[in-house]
């Protein structure tokens, strides 16, 4: 095999995935991952650091195209609408690359170290939507709160599209979550 094959990154998150399917998370070692994915040890550190960040590949990617698309937002939108389009922009990105996502929710779901992991990826979101309604000239308290909420909001869609098998796109999803957060607001 290939030193820098292509493929071996999705073979590391199959394996991986498969693994903490069969055996359960904490019973699962780099070596044992590594081994499934037909690679050394040594190698699955040249794509990720530890056996968590498996799965949660490109995730980092995330934070800097929220806050790309915030910034990119009408002018004259109000800091919530800006930020519930960025989701839905970089959402709909997301559904479309991520592999596996019923599984990879059930692994998370099962383990307490992991849900913390997913916690601070959506921290970041938030901090990142934050720091962009910052740059558009939103008061940092305000911008807080709104990046809190539509992180919130993004969360939920996300899972609602989950539950959907992919009987739903993920912009309705949210547009669900909007509806629903809009209707439980006095106006």
């Amino acid at each position: 095999m290939a030193r820098w094959d292509p493929g071996t990154e999705g073979r590391l998150v199959q394996a991986a995935l498969e693994l903490f399917t069969e055996c359960g998370y904490d019973d699962v070692t780099v070596t044992h991952i590594a081994e499934r994915a037909g690679i050394t040890r040594r190698s699955y550190f040249r794509y990720f650091p530890d056996k968590r960040e498996v799965l949660f590949a490109g995730s980092d990617k995330l934070p800097p195209a929220l806050a790309e698309a915030v910034l990119a937002a009408d002018e004259s939108a109000a800091p919530l609408p800006a930020v519930l389009d960025a989701f839905a922009q970089v959402g709909s990105r997301l559904v479309d690359i991520i592999d596996h996502a019923t599984e990879r929710r059930a692994v998370i779901d099962a383990s307490l170290e992991l849900q913390e992991r997913e916690r601070t990826k959506l921290a970041a979101l938030a901090d990142a939507a934050r720091k962009a309604l910052r740059k558009r000239g939103v008061h940092d308290d305000h911008a807080k709160l709104v990046a809190q909420i539509a992180t919130i909001a993004f969360q939920n869609a996300f899972e609602r599209w989950l539950d959907a098998h992919g009987e739903r796109d993920f912009a309705s999803c949210l547009q669900t979550i909007t509806d629903s957060l809009r209707s439980a607001l006095p106006t």
